[in-house]
């Protein structure tokens, strides 16, 4: 379920004090009351639009992450901006626009709205691995890992084939450096000082 949380956002109407204006002003200051009349109603149909497809995009993130939402992290699919977009009929400027600086609370915790957007790998199956859960099971790899040997970025990547993901070494070293891991020979390095 999408709920918005309207708290910080004002009721806005326009003050009837304008409307009797209209009645008893003459010519030149009617036009103008009209006038900013317009804009205000303007601006309170924009916020109310804003909201509607702010609402739109939530729930379209909700469908697309149903499993994420429900299981956790490692279920996590990739997705763009585009498939959003496509979804709600929308361009994906639009998307964009609407997710910057907005925050979800989720089961699985809070999250910024452009957490959702993000590359895929290659599974054997032929489905797509969130990039975000593959770099957690690098993590936990790494975490898990023998200090005195610590994993190359080869033989992470190996294991994870193992698990059937089609990754790259170099992506591995990318998603590591990401992440803040120093390569396997610092750790190493790191385990000796102890």
């Amino acid at each position: 379920m999408v709920i918005l949380n309207e708290e910080g956002i004002p009721r806005l109407r326009v003050n009837s004090l304008y409307r009797s204006l209209l009645r008893r002003s003459g010519d030149e200051a009617k036009q103008y009351v009209e006038q900013k009349l317009r804009s205000a109603v303007w601006l309170i149909k924009s916020v109310e639009q804003r909201q509607r497809t702010l609402r739109k995009v939530a729930q379209s993130l909700v469908n697309f992450q149903r499993d994420f939402l429900d299981k956790g992290l490692p279920y996590l699919r990739p997705l763009a901006l585009r498939d959003v977009g496509d979804d709600i009929s929308m361009h994906e400027s639009t998307i964009s626009r609407v997710t910057t600086n907005k925050y979800v609370q989720t089961p699985q915790g809070l999250f910024e709205l452009k957490f959702f957007f993000h590359s895929g790998i290659a599974s054997e199956n032929g489905s797509m691995v969130s990039s975000v859960s593959v770099k957690k099971t690098i993590r936990d790899m790494v975490s898990g890992e023998d200090n005195g040997k610590p994993l190359s970025d080869q033989e992470i990547a190996q294991a994870l084939q193992g698990q059937g993901l089609t990754i790259a070494r170099r992506t591995v070293a990318k998603y590591r450096e990401e992440l803040g891991i120093l390569p396997s020979h610092q750790r190493r390095l790191q385990s000796k000082k102890r």
